[in-house]
């Protein structure tokens, strides 16, 4: 049994439906009209949370980093540190946003890649964190998160079992509200990279945790898969056409995409049922009509004694089911029966009873 977590109003855990995040990332490409309307496009395809990544640029990376020339068909600037400020939002935007989101009824919140953005996401009180996965191992900002005492969710990416251990008791040393996504940080991941089953693992080792996946493969079917094994959150990348500018574009989903990828996982909440088999009321009239009864295969005499050879199965069901099959053998009839005649208890005694002395 895993753990439990509240963002907004939507209650996270074994028994909840998935959970999912429209990842937008930068897909926004520094637009705010366009960051908004990949807000409603996810809120449309029925997604619950939208979310943004947040970096103080200037601290975050070496000088070295900053000013390398980037030059490339995806490059929104000549240097790096240019690329990636023309893609940052800052408070503005972010209240504009918010206030979006309110209004759609939609989670929003961002991944934190420093200190100064975990503070700058506190400040107009978020409602979740995101920790990257090439922040596992970053402790020292996942306990400053911690305090917040709002729900984290980390990837996992790139990471051995004793990393994400190592995370997983540092957050909850702090903070009981927390998420676990099994992660390949490759774009796209390769299938055989994505190691679902990990979901099954954490779900053992981290007990305390909600246990999600995050998908970085093309297509909507593995979080469909990893549901099943027990994840109840799912972040996917988003964005308006995959032909767009920018690194992410490629292996996000498209609106009609993360509208499948919802609507399945929805059907799946529903159709796992709670683990007790039933019969349905659309089931009774198929099994009738394919169901067979014991049915009498030959004519036979009153006071014949049953014989395999006098005993057919044929549809439809309603009579003694075939599992009585060898019950019937050695019985005998106490009135004439005849071909394709159903077989009841009430035409059939046991040799020597008083029914068959009646007859």
């Amino acid at each position: 049994m895993a753990g439990t977590i509240r963002i907004g109003q939507h209650v996270i855990g074994d028994d909840s439906h998935c959970y999912v995040i429209a990842e937008i990332g930068h897909n926004h490409q520094g637009s705010l009209e366009q960051a908004k309307k990949l807000f409603w496009e996810a809120k449309q395809a029925g997604a619950h949370a939208v979310k943004l990544q947040k970096r103080d640029n200037r601290g975050l990376y070496t000088r070295a980093a900053y000013n390398r020339p980037y030059d490339n068909e995806n490059s929104f600037g000549a240097t790096y540190g240019e690329h990636r400020e023309f893609l940052e939002f800052g408070l503005d935007q972010y209240r504009a946003l918010q206030a979006y989101a309110n209004e759609l009824g939609v989670d929003f919140f961002s991944t934190a890649f420093d200190f100064r953005s975990a503070d700058f996401l506190e400040s107009i009180d978020v409602p979740a964190y995101k920790i990257a996965s090439g922040d596992l191992k970053t402790l020292p900002l996942l306990k400053h998160v911690a305090r917040f005492g709002k729900p984290m969710i980390i990837s996992t990416g790139g990471a051995l079992v004793d990393d994400v251990q190592r995370a997983y008791d540092t957050v909850l040393a702090i903070n009981p509200q927390l998420c676990i996504m099994q992660c390949t940080a490759g774009y796209p991941a390769e299938f055989k990279e994505l190691d679902l089953r990990v979901v099954v693992t954490y779900r053992e080792r981290f007990s305390k945790a909600v246990i999600g996946f995050s998908s970085h493969d093309n297509g909507i079917a593995m979080p469909l898969a990893a549901y099943v094994l027990g994840a109840r959150m799912v972040e996917k990348h988003f964005t308006l056409n995959r032909a767009m500018k920018g690194t992410d574009h490629a292996f996000s989903l498209e609106p009609v995409g993360l509208r499948k990828m919802v609507r399945d996982l929805e059907r799946a909440a529903v159709a796992l049922g709670d683990g007790q088999k039933k019969i349905y009321d659309s089931e009774k009239a198929p099994i009738q009509k394919m169901g067979k009864s014991l049915v009498v295969a030959r004519d036979l005499a009153a006071g014949h004694v049953i014989t395999a050879a006098d005993i057919a199965m044929k549809s439809p069901a309603g009579g003694i089911p075939p599992y009585e099959f060898d019950r019937l053998v050695g019985m005998v009839t106490v009135k004439p029966l005849f071909e394709d005649d159903f077989f009841s208890m009430e035409v059939l005694a046991r040799p020597g009873s008083t029914e068959l002395a009646r007859s």
